[in-house]
């Protein structure tokens, strides 16, 4: 019956009979005992319902008047009726002769009537319907679950997705790997016993011998075409995992299927006990003779009358059997009582299934969930292995990779290559459920950046990736066998990764030993931030570049570890305030510092003790005094400083001690005035100021003969001093948004100059020297139209020309 009920038909996708299954499949599916043994008996007491029928159509009952004088009246007027001894019998015969009644049709029908009534027991009277009735009350406490909105949408659905994961390909798929590893080593160990233990002589033995050897390997080597996965299967397959997800969710918040199914049974128990107390009281109240009195000698001239109940022999015999049949389902019905309270209903244990299948991720379940589950159980417990497989994390997993594997292929991961800023073949993904198996075909690629994949377990198909020197993880937790670390160990050159704590950052990333770059983004916890503890970095032994974006309350100390071959810092810190600096005396070797937001208002002194400092970065903290800038000078290679977006409101006159300095970087600070003395910073090549609140320049600047790129855009400059147009090696002038007015002739003398930003001023003209600077084309000058079309049209053409 299960078997015909759970196989969809042939004519029909399994998909589309499955889903038409409603309150009739379920209601044969679900009762915890046999089918027959719980659904028989109420069909069978569906017998007894013709028997209403007879009762109104035919005649109930035949009364006939007793001649017996009223003061020789008995207790029993049908008692001359009743059979006597057979001795009686031959001793007192005499002849009978019919009786005159002298009454009509019409007053024996109103006698029939009236002694029905009025002296049929009611058990006998309406014992058909009783019947009727209770046959109705089990039907609809076996089926109210099934029509009840709170539990039969929840079973519905349950029976819709366990067919579909039944009939799921992916299912039959999962199950032959996992038997396949299980199995492969026990079966050829029993075949080779077998073997031994068939040798002998004869054709028939070898003939055996050779067939046990050819068949496991047969078993291992050769999946049947079942188990081969299409496109549209594995979709179908992982729309099924979500919504075993969602119901297993759903189902288990409550126990709403396991009470309303005690109610039932307890109901019926309590039913089946009414019934059997009442019906063996009374069946004897069915009798063949009935004695009538009633007070009609007016009417008919008869207060005594015999009745025959006509159905009396029927009705006896069928309340028996009656009596029988609910004996049995009341029987039925305590054992299922005993088993729900017996068993633990309400949870559900796969240990079974995960000891055979392998799968050892199958959480068990509880509540209505697992009370479904026990239910399938005692058809077969086939039905809740097959339907494990969806609720294993490893099953899904290998689900997904499939999937990608059939999206992802080799030809269109390498149309996703491209060229990265350092010049190495990357391949970027981002926001996929997995890593494509298909990546580690293409053996050419040398960076590889994964963002946001969820969970990544890098294959021992890395090995292939013979070129990989660049690894940047964003969002994407990586585990790495052992395997795989030994082979990234010594190859891989830089890595990046990004999460939300630092303490999800892989062990194995610190581990790398031939890195030489690393760059990890995240939180430390609050109650951690403080103390800013970072794994170790001893066995980074070619660290040159460590980059860390955090919260953390000082310089971890675990920096120290690489002291001696560090060449680059950066410590970006997103406004947290940063406390402690002292860890970086100890890096010797030290070239660039970066101390991006955090929260600085004073440069810190550590820095000075940075001997092999190049270049310092203290962009986005809360600098408004740089007074000890004349301690740079004991950084005697320093050549880039970047004071940028700070509140910097004036720069004092020591920095005309940085004579070394090439690069300074002033812009988006408060700066009014800049010092005469910036124009002893001989060594000077490039100078940003732009983004202040200058209104006027010395002309000492004139004296930067190295100067080479000098932004002034968006300020409040009114005029420039002609001495800046001394510095004859000046290539980029950026005076974009200022208040000039004019420019001076004298800009013709910047022969080299290959870039005048001049938009978002107040020039009425642009002089036509321009002209001299041989350097300068159309390309590099940044205007407003109407002034350029006021050059010289010489001068236009020579700018123009390529």
């Amino acid at each position: 019956m299960l078997r015909a009920l759970l196989t969809p038909p042939k004519s029909q996708p399994a998909g589309d009979s499955w889903g038409l299954i409603g309150a009739t499949s379920a209601f044969s599916l679900l009762p915890p005992l046999h089918p027959a043994a719980t659904s028989w008996p109420p069909s069978l007491f569906t017998l007894f319902w013709p028997l209403p029928h007879p009762q109104v159509t035919q005649d109930k009952i035949i009364c006939l008047p007793s001649h017996e004088p009223r003061e020789n009246l008995s207790e029993a007027p049908c008692q001359q009726l009743l059979p006597r001894g057979v001795s009686e019998q031959m001793g007192d015969l005499r002849e009978v002769s019919g009786l005159k009644n002298n009454l009509d049709l019409q007053q024996y029908s109103f006698i029939n009537q009236l002694c029905y009534e009025t002296a049929l027991h009611w058990y006998a009277k309406y014992f058909p319907y009783l019947v009727v009735i209770h046959t109705l009350i089990f039907m609809v406490c076996t089926s109210f679950w099934f029509k009840f909105p709170g539990t039969s949408s929840k079973i519905e659905h349950f029976i819709s997705i366990l067919g579909k994961c039944f009939d799921s390909p992916w299912t039959t798929r999962a199950l032959s790997e996992v038997s396949g590893e299980n199995h492969k080593g026990p079966t050829a160990g029993r075949a080779m016993v077998t073997v031994a233990a068939a040798a002998g002589p004869g054709k028939a033995g070898e003939g055996e011998k050779e067939k046990v050897l050819v068949e496991p390997e047969k078993v291992v080597t050769e999946p049947p075409a079942v188990t081969l996965l299409d496109k549209k299967e594995g979709e179908q397959a992982k729309a099924l995992f979500e919504k075993v997800k969602k119901f297993r969710v759903h189902v288990e918040e409550g126990d709403i299927l396991y009470t309303m199914y005690i109610r039932q049974m307890v109901l019926k128990v309590c039913k089946f006990f009414a019934i059997l107390v009442y019906n063996l009281v009374y069946v004897e109240k069915i009798s063949f003779l009935v004695a009538c009195r009633v007070e009609t000698s007016e009417v008919t001239g008869y207060a005594s009358f015999c009745c025959n109940h006509t159905k009396a022999h029927l009705f006896s015999k069928l309340a028996f059997c009656y009596i029988s049949f609910v004996c049995v389902y009341g029987i039925t019905c305590l054992y299922t009582l005993y088993w729900l309270f017996h068993r633990p209903l309400k949870e559900y244990s796969f240990r079974s299934v995960r000891e055979e299948t392998g799968m050892g991720d199958i959480p068990d379940v509880k509540n209505d969930f697992a009370f479904m589950l026990h239910l399938i159980d005692q058809y077969d417990s086939l039905y809740s292995k097959r339907f494990a497989v969806f609720l294993s994390e490893v099953s899904e997993s290998r689900l997904k990779q499939l999937n990608l594997n059939h999206e992802w292929t080799a030809e269109k991961l390498r149309q996703k290559l491209q060229r990265n800023a350092r010049g190495r073949l990357e391949l970027a993904l981002c926001m996929l459920p997995g890593l494509p198996d298909t990546v580690f075909e293409l053996s050419e690629l040398e960076a590889l950046r994964l963002e946001a994949i969820c969970d990544i377990t890098f294959p021992p198909g890395l090995s292939q990736l013979v070129h990989l020197q660049e690894l940047s993880l964003l969002h994407s937790p990586a585990r790495l066998p052992f395997s795989s670390q030994v082979f990234l160990r010594d190859r891989l050159k830089v890595i990046r990764v990004k999460c939300e704590e630092l303490r999800e950052v892989p062990l194995w990333v610190f581990g790398l030993r031939g890195l030489d770059e690393l760059h990890l983004e995240g939180l430390f916890p609050p109650e951690l931030a403080r103390a800013a503890t970072l794994e170790s970095l001893r066995e980074l032994k070619q660290l040159k570049v460590l980059s860390l974006r955090s919260n953390a309350g000082k310089v971890p100390a675990s920096v120290t570890d690489v002291a001696g071959h560090l060449q680059r810092l950066s410590l970006h810190n997103d406004g947290a305030r940063l406390l402690a600096l002292n860890s970086l005396k100890k890096l010797a070797v030290l070239r660039e510092l970066e101390l991006v937001a955090c929260g600085l208002e004073r440069i810190p002194h550590a820095v000075f003790s940075l001997g092999a400092l190049q270049e310092l970065d203290l962009k986005d903290n809360h600098l408004r005094s740089i007074e000890e800038i004349l301690s740079f000078q004991h950084c005697r290679k320093l050549v880039t400083l970047r004071l940028w977006h700070n509140q910097i409101a004036y720069v004092p006159e020591h920095v005309r001690k940085l004579r070394g300095l090439e690069q300074l970087y002033l812009n988006h600070n408060k700066l009014e005035t800049l010092p005469p003395q910036l124009g002893m910073c001989s060594g000077l090549r490039l100078l940003d100021v732009s983004h202040n609140g200058l209104r006027s320049l010395p002309a000492e600047l004139g004296l930067l003969q190295n100067l080479q790129h000098l932004a002034l855009s968006y300020n409040a400059l009114e005029f420039l001093p002609d001495e800046l147009f001394s510095c004859r090696k000046l290539r980029t002038l950026l005076l974009g948004y200022n208040h000039l007015r004019q420019l001076s002739p004298q800009v013709g003398a910047l022969r080299a100059l290959s870039r005048l930003e001049l938009k978002g001023n107040q020039l009425e003209a642009l002089p036509e020297e321009l002209g001299h600077c041989g350097g300068l084309k159309k390309a590099g000058i940044l205007v407003e139209d109407t002034l350029y079309e006021g050059l010289p049209a010489e001068v236009r053409d020579r700018m123009e020309v390529d």
